[in-house]
């Protein structure tokens, strides 16, 4: 797991796109696993602009998101679906068959986590999963307690994701308490992934899933088991990790040597 630790949210969320074009401009066709929420706002911003600006070209790539409220429709506007096209979608020249995102009104939700799964398979697997985490620790909406196995699934949403979501929404009681949510065991198989954090208020967490144990009360945890994981996070975010020093060190020293992978 190598981190990065830069000064603040435009320093990671530039980072982070330089990473992920990195990725498209290596491999046109590339998988893309993408996220939503505030924290990758600013790197689809970039992205955007390395599109208008650079040329970079998403015509080939394909994408699945990890995860949706089940009962919204993509209409929605706190739909994750309105998101990523508010967000990237609308702004860079990526076929609309190519973009999958879990259905919130599936009839049979049993049905279509398994041809969600499926559907990753038949094309390759996730060549870059891009990922938040939430103050408890948990990635996706895989909450504390979720099997560090699991598949894409029907979830229920913890109160405090509940609480924290809420300001998305115009009451609390509004926001959903169901999701679709790609599991811990579909997000490790993603060739590489990508972690950011930013804020205080995720230090906590960064500390418990970079220097805990393994466990399903962090599933952001299970990321010590994958042997490619990039962890970008601001100051304040990695303010709490005992071995900070070190691991500013080797970044450092891997950056000179041009390593583009991992410690």
């Amino acid at each position: 797991m190598r981190i990065k630790v830069v000064k603040g949210y435009e320093d990671m969320s530039r980072e982070a796109a330089r990473i992920i074009a990195h990725q498209i401009r290596s491999k046109p066709s590339s998988v893309l696993g993408l996220a939503t929420g505030g924290t990758p706002v600013g790197t689809y911003r970039e992205l955007i602009r390395m599109h208008k600006e650079e040329g970079l070209d998403f015509s080939k790539v394909v994408t699945f998101n990890l995860d949706e409220y089940y009962g919204l429709a993509p209409s929605h506007p706190q739909s994750y679906h309105y998101f990523m096209f508010q967000n990237l979608f609308n702004h860079v020249n990526i076929k609309p068959e190519n973009i999958h995102i879990p259905d919130g009104l599936a009839s049979d939700v049993e049905v279509f986590c398994r041809k969600y799964e499926e559907e990753i398979r038949r094309h390759g697997g996730i060549d870059l999963q891009l990922l938040g985490i939430g103050r408890d620790g948990h990635i996706a909406f895989n909450e504390p307690g979720s099997s560090l196995a699991s598949r894409t699934r029907l979830v229920v949403l913890a109160e405090e994701t509940i609480k924290d979501n809420a300001r998305f929404f115009e009451r609390e009681e509004d926001v959903p308490k169901f999701a679709i949510s790609m599991g811990c065991g579909t997000i490790l198989e993603a060739r590489r992934i990508l972690l950011l954090a930013e804020g205080i208020a995720k230090a906590d967490a960064v500390a418990a899933f970079i220097e805990g144990p393994v466990s399903a009360q962090i599933t952001a945890s299970v990321l010590q088991l994958h042997p490619d994981v990039t962890v970008i996070v601001d100051e304040k975010a990695a303010s709490k990790l005992r071995r900070l020093g070190y691991y500013k060190r080797a970044d450092e020293m891997l950056s000179s040597r041009g390593q583009e992978q991992r410690t």
